[in-house]
């Protein structure tokens, strides 16, 4: 037998398999449908506090997705102006968290899996540096681990996003007021013997590991009152709450803790009379696509949807809060096939359990949200926030 022939024939097949793979149809009925308000818009032009909302790994179909697993109705639909985001890293077409979450926090653009630096290794201002440098205050909230890359490219520095301890150590050297996560893991357990949670300590902060004082600080929106009761200044009071050693509990366990860490770091941010800047992140939607897991990339996408809701409740009331959300990238090139938005059912297939190249949405609520529109890079974002903040 011709052993050409034989490769070619066993290449077939296994390319043939992978493509069948990749096409099968996914199906999820979404049961606990819940109800999204029309929340009005404030009038004033002012903006003195920015929110940036992540949804890692997050696409259009994502969306589309969802909208019809909650019967037609999201959140976002708030949005009063929506605009597309180009991603593309210095030396790739399809990025990572890395460097599309470094261009989405610097304003530069970088190589792949490098972050909070440029293509050279060179250091790189966050919005989370520069709010603090205008007086501002400045926090982070992620349903990921903290050495994971997005919150990393807002508070840490490496050409290499997998020097996980390395980045939790850098993370002394942020200025950042409020830190929410996972990732306890690398704080205490290290090769270098160090203790960052004591470090933060005797740098002012009030460190939260326990899940029964994590429960007593998001009970209610007052949040942290208790837990800075023992500062004399409470607009100077800094926060890193880390109860879980590697990410947070999956969404039917954890509830809605983002909207509550979110809200509870929101609050103790405005504080400072200058305004604030905060990065939410719904982080586990990109783990889902990467794992092509239809069900639980749902349930990721509706809790970001829901979180986005209490945030820009908070906005309207407060006045002057502009609050975007996008994507650093898409994952897992999904696209949806069929479904009935009567009965919450949505059918789908992915193409890659990788990223894609697409680009991704922008979504805008509050003052300056009209500068979000049509077409941008993702470092657009991060000049049109800088502009707007003074910073």
């Amino acid at each position: 037998m011709n052993i050409k022939k034989v490769i070619f024939s066993v290449s077939l097949v296994f390319a043939t398999t992978a493509a069948f793979a990749q096409s099968v149809k996914q199906s999820y009925t979404f049961d606990k449908p819940y109800e999204v308000e029309k929340v009005k818009a404030p009038r004033g032009k002012k903006v003195k506090n920015v929110i940036l909302m992540v949804g890692d790994g997050m696409s259009l179909m994502h969306i589309q997705a969802a909208w019809t697993c909650n019967r037609g109705h999201l959140w976002l639909e708030n949005a009063q102006y929506t605009g597309l985001s180009k991603t593309p890293a210095t030396n790739r077409l399809i990025t990572d968290s890395g460097s599309g979450g470094t261009s989405l926090a610097t304003g530069y653009k970088t190589c792949y899996h490098a972050v909070g630096v440029d293509e050279d290794g060179n250091k790189l201002k966050s919005l989370v540096d520069y709010a603090k440098e205008a007086g501002k205050a400045a926090g982070v909230a992620v349903t990921c681990r903290l050495w994971d890359a997005t919150p990393c490219d807002f508070l840490s520095h490496n050409i290499d996003r997998d020097k996980e301890q390395e980045l939790i150590a850098e993370m002394t050297n942020s200025p950042v007021d409020y830190v929410f996560g996972g990732g306890a893991k690398f704080f205490t357990n290290r090769k270098d013997g160090r203790n960052i949670f004591k470090e933060l300590e005797k740098k002012g902060y009030k460190v939260i590991t326990s899940k029964a004082d994590l429960k007593t600080i998001l009970k209610d929106n007052e949040s942290y009152k208790k837990c800075v009761s023992s500062t004399a200044d409470n607009s100077n009071c800094k926060v890193y709450c880390v109860p879980f050693e590697v990410d947070t509990p999956l969404p039917d366990e954890r509830g809605d803790l983002l909207a509550r860490a979110s809200i509870a770091g929101m609050n103790l941010l405005n504080q400072n009379k200058n305004g604030f800047f905060m990065m939410i992140e719904g982080s586990q939607l990109d783990d889902y696509g990467h794992f092509n897991q239809l069900d639980m990339l749902m349930k990721e996408t509706l809790d970001f949807d829901q979180t986005f809701g209490r945030v820009i409740k908070w906005a309207a009331q407060d006045g002057e809060t502009l609050v975007v959300v996008t994507a650093d990238h898409e994952t897992g090139g999904m696209t949806v096939l069929d479904g009935d938005y009567k009965e919450g059912r949505v059918e789908v297939n992915f193409s890659t359990k990788n990223h894609s190249g697409t680009m991704v949405p922008v979504y805008a609520f509050g003052p300056g949200s009209e500068n979000f529109s049509g077409f941008m890079d993702n470092t657009d974002i991060c000049w049109k926030i800088k502009a707007l903040m003074n910073m």
